[in-house]
């Protein structure tokens, strides 16, 4: 059994965003802490929640 620290799954998927990349997560717990962290970096990044998870997909640049 596999245990995962919330927070680092938190800054894998913002690394994924910041890098152009799309992330998904189901819980909302980690979905909160994904968007303190956008919000923080001040990401341009369009949320899209869902019955079953969360999508965040950055916004491309003009």
């Amino acid at each position: 059994m596999y245990i995962f620290s919330s927070k680092k799954l938190a800054q894998e998927k913002i690394e994924h965003i910041k890098n152009g990349f799309s992330a998904y997560v189901e819980s909302p717990e980690l979905a909160n802490l994904i968007k303190k962290e956008i919000q923080l970096l001040n990401l341009d990044v369009y949320e899209d929640a869902t019955d079953i998870g969360f999508w965040f997909i950055p916004n491309r640049k003009k």
